[in-house]
């Protein structure tokens, strides 16, 4: 072999850092250039018009999304089915959703159609609540206060009508959780509708519904409108629970993988600085334009603080306050897959035990979150399997069958 030709090897084999001081060009990879650049430059985001749309908005008036070379396009929509529609058609290329929504679509349940979605990173934890109409303030202070109320009106033949977001999202969840805990079947007791989070409000002040579940700040709104109280956050039910998530197609995340690593570092840059409390307040001034929320700013800042007024003499600084960055809150975990079939099991929503594993591994991808992480020198959780602890016990993520059927309120259908 020539000297020429071995020294040329030679070189081809260095770090990237030793061939810049070789005088080859960082990026060199023998005959071609290896790029890290996003396959799409143009990525498209929906979001709906809640405190917790914060990470993507950030990420995009910050400029962190060009930071790793992808422009991107924020488009407020109008409801979660409009969400889960603009992703399925590949209008929008990411998604602020609710985490129950991927697999919903991954398995065709509950009239999504069959599109195969992933979730590669968590938006949030906490920061959820139920509000009950003023009507109620004195009467309702436990779910177990509901009982008798709803099923006086049931006799009546008026059910208490009660609202959350979308059917396989986490409002519906909190609220069937929460009535079930004080021993109110959401499928027969009362009437569980579906209303978009900017109208939830304007709904119940036409006296159209009894309670709901949304994100923020359509909570603390019902009370600055003096329409409502908050009876319950959703952090107490479940401490750090998951939240939002920024989901993608299937599809795309496996033909845009660089695309995908970069939107996931910016993300990660914008949840790091929401999660710094001197940079809340302008971050709440940022989400509350009506390009995004459409509130006043101030009705977004208390809670994103953790300022929480209850609306019915409570009044605490919470803990477990909205967070976006803190304790490996970004993760996506795999227990918390386990847990929303589990859960979709729990309420009927699928015939039969779903084959967890299989739904779960295709879903939630910490494979994804780990690969953008390392670029960032992020330390990634050493498991994605730990149990959870929520207000009824731990759930262990390993037999979510069992945790299923372990309620005894429930719609369970049988294959």
């Amino acid at each position: 072999m020539s000297n020429t030709r071995r020294s040329f090897l030679s070189s081809a084999a260095l770090s990237p850092a030793a061939r810049l001081l070789s005088g080859l060009p960082a990026g060199w990879a023998g005959s071609v250039y290896a790029s890290d650049a996003p396959e799409a430059s143009q990525v498209r985001f929906g979001m709906i018009a809640l405190t917790d749309c914060a990470s993507i908005v950030m990420a995009h008036e910050l400029g962190l999304f060009k930071k790793f070379g992808v422009n991107s396009v924020v488009s407020k929509e109008a409801s979660w089915a409009v969400i889960r529609d603009k992703l399925t058609l590949g209008e929008n290329h990411a998604t602020h959703m609710l985490i129950g929504m991927p697999f919903a679509s991954t398995m065709g349940l509950m009239g999504s159609p069959v599109k195969p979605m992933v979730v590669p990173w968590m938006i949030n934890r906490n920061g959820q609540a139920i509000t009950m109409a003023n009507k109620f303030k004195g009467k309702v202070k436990t779910a177990a206060d509901v009982k008798p109320l709803a099923a006086e009106a049931k006799a009546k033949g008026d059910p208490l009508t009660f609202a959350m977001t979308f059917p396989p999202g986490t409002h519906a969840m909190w609220m069937r959780y929460w009535l079930a805990s004080g021993g109110v079947n959401p499928d027969k007791d009362i009437t569980l509708i579906t209303i978009p989070p900017p109208q939830m409000v304007a709904n119940m002040k036409v006296d159209k519904m009894d309670g709901f579940c949304v994100g923020e700040p359509w909570n603390l709104r019902a009370i600055a409108d003096n329409i409502g109280y908050t009876i319950i956050t959703t952090q107490k039910m479940w401490p750090d629970h998951p939240e939002k998530v920024c989901a993608f197609t299937e599809e795309f995340a496996a033909k845009n993988p660089k695309t995908v690593t970069a939107v996931l570092k910016a993300l990660h840059l914008a949840s790091e600085h929401i999660d710094k409390m001197e940079n809340r307040p302008a971050v709440a001034e940022v989400i509350s334009r009506p390009t995004y929320i459409n509130c006043p700013k101030e009705i977004i800042l208390d809670r994103l603080k953790g300022v929480y007024n209850y609306g019915d003499g409570r009044k605490e600084q919470d803990p477990n306050y909205m967070i976006f960055s803190q304790r490996n809150c970004n993760f996506p975990a795999k227990t918390f897959g386990y847990w929303w079939l589990s859960q979709f099991r729990r309420w009927g929503m699928v015939k039969g035990a779903p084959n967890y594993k299989q739904v779960v591994d295709k879903v939630i991808r910490p494979d994804l979150y780990a690969t953008a992480m390392k670029d960032l020198g992020v330390k990634v959780p050493a498991t994605d399997m730990a149990p959870a602890k929520l207000a009824d016990g731990v759930f262990d993520p390993k037999d979510p069958e069992k945790y299923a059927k372990s309620f005894a309120i429930h719609s369970r259908v049988e294959a």
